[in-house]
């Protein structure tokens, strides 16, 4: 019998987003049903609006500020304020929807909806598997509840994150974080050259998420400041008025480098292909992508909170390089194409930590864990 699952997400940053998507190609390749639901949109489209919009405008123009709350977030997480009212808003909308589509299994790609579930399936109301899926490599007290039965993270680092919270190591599963079979199939290089009219030489990609955060008209002059010869290719995605703004600057300046600007693209895994260095804040999906595609990171810029601690994760492990007052954006491209054998080390690391195969065992996982619960069911 088609085992069903439906997949809890929401809107705040596109990773939530694009996490349920791949997970969603694992579930077809299984023969499952799936069902993907904005569980904001979904409880509220005012309170989706509320947090959505406001993630996205705080984290773009007043970073500090949504720093600062994911800290005292994580402060009232502890001590169960932020909890409670969560399961007020959002719990009996979403205990509806799961009653209704009586899923085999449920999963959460953001924290919320599965916050907002744990009361009903600790008083038994909910007896199916329920999952949550880190899309960061990091860990939020959020994220942490008594009876989510399995934790899909990025990398092992964030296990031991999640034990200092008092999660038991045997739920914690570091398959990686799951994106786009896209990002795991091989691009011929010429043909993407020739797509995007690129010339044969250095190639750095300037890029600031799915709604263009980061100082990017900054950090594109100070590219064009470098003596080296290489070429730029810059990514606005869904921010046209940054676009807009970016050709006209690159129209006003005498520069020999060639440059391209783009909006949002779908050909993202051909163009890291391509490319030699990826400049860019550091998400979760962003950083699995660039792993996935071996392409070596550069970060001027980030958002505070748990872009902030995804770099201590990609310092620790050697797979980024950080710009500073004293390592400037030139300098770190300069310095990698100088030496590029300490580029190919970074991809080597990349190799070792990249997981393309997160989706399908996820969505093998979760299977079981639909199997073990029907078995113990019938037993019971």
């Amino acid at each position: 019998m088609m085992k069903k699952i439906l997949i809890l997400t929401a809107s705040a940053g596109g990773g939530h987003n694009s996490a349920a998507k791949a997970l969603k190609e694992a579930f077809d390749i299984e023969d499952c049903e799936c069902a993907i639901v904005d569980s904001l949109k979904f409880v509220s489209p005012m309170l989706d609006r509320i947090v959505s919009r406001g993630y996205e405008k705080s984290a773009k123009y007043i970073p500090q500020t949504y720093g600062s709350f994911y800290k005292l977030s994580a402060g009232m997480m502890k001590k169960n304020n932020f909890d409670t009212l969560l399961k007020q808003v959002m719990g009996k909308k979403i205990l509806n929807l799961v009653l209704s589509k009586k899923p085999d299994a449920i999963i959460g790609t953001h924290p919320f909806p599965t916050m907002a579930l744990m009361k009903y399936k600790e008083i038994g109301r909910i007896d199916v598997p329920v999952i949550s899926v880190l899309t960061d490599y990091t860990a939020h007290p959020a994220y942490v509840q008594n009876n989510v039965d399995a934790y899909i993270v990025g990398d092992t680092d964030v296990a031991y994150l999640l034990r200092e919270f008092g999660v038991s190591m045997d739920k914690v599963y570091p398959f990686g974080i799951p994106v786009s079979r896209n990002f795991i199939q091989r691009s011929n290089v010429e043909l993407v050259k020739e797509e995007f009219q690129l010339e044969d030489k250095f190639t750095v990609i300037l890029m600031g998420g799915s709604f263009g955060a980061g100082n990017m008209r900054d950090c594109l002059l100070d590219l064009i400041s470098s003596d080296y010869d290489f070429q730029i290719i810059v990514i606005t995605g869904h921010d046209y008025s940054l676009k807009e703004k970016l050709n006209k600057l690159v129209s006003n300046i005498n520069s020999n480098k060639p440059i391209r600007i783009l909006g949002f693209t779908k050909e993202m895994p051909e163009l890291l292909t391509i490319g030699d260095v990826l400049v860019t804040k550091p998400g979760g999906l962003t950083t699995t992508e660039a792993m996935l595609k071996g392409i070596p990171m550069v970060i001027p810029y980030y958002i505070p909170g748990q872009e902030e601690e995804n770099i201590d994760y990609l310092l620790n492990n050697g797979l980024a390089i950080k710009t500073s007052t004293n390592y400037s954006l030139p300098l770190c491209i300069e310095m990698l194409m100088d030496n590029p054998e300490r580029k190919q080390e970074i991809i080597e690391r990349m190799e070792k930590k990249r997981k393309p195969d997160c989706a399908d065992k996820t969505a093998k996982l979760v299977l079981s864990l639909i199997d073990k619960n029907e078995n113990s069911s019938k037993m019971s």
